[in-house]
């Protein structure tokens, strides 16, 4: 089926992190990555609640769940295509 997504899903622990380091190894490990795949970025700082979907929409890449989970910050992404 074209357009599936590859299924391929990455879970960063970024706790401990404070703001903009999330942004940047989230940055780091999908540039790694093939559009489709995802990434599930569990933070301990809540500004990546907003500082991750920003810079997902300036990417080109799309939120697909954000919030928190067992006291952590979560936001698990699809990567899009890569902007050069």
């Amino acid at each position: 089926m074209s357009g599936a997504p590859s299924g391929r899903v990455v879970e960063l622990d970024l706790r401990g992190l404070l703001c903009p380091l999330p942004v940047i190894r989230v940055q780091d490990r999908v540039a790694e990555l093939a559009p489709g795949d995802e990434v599930v970025a569990v933070c301990s700082d809540p500004g990546a609640l907003n500082d991750i979907p920003a810079w997902c929409k300036i990417n080109g890449h799309f939120v697909l769940w954000k919030g928190e989970r067992d006291g952590d910050y979560v936001v698990h992404l699809r990567v899009g295509g890569h902007r050069e």
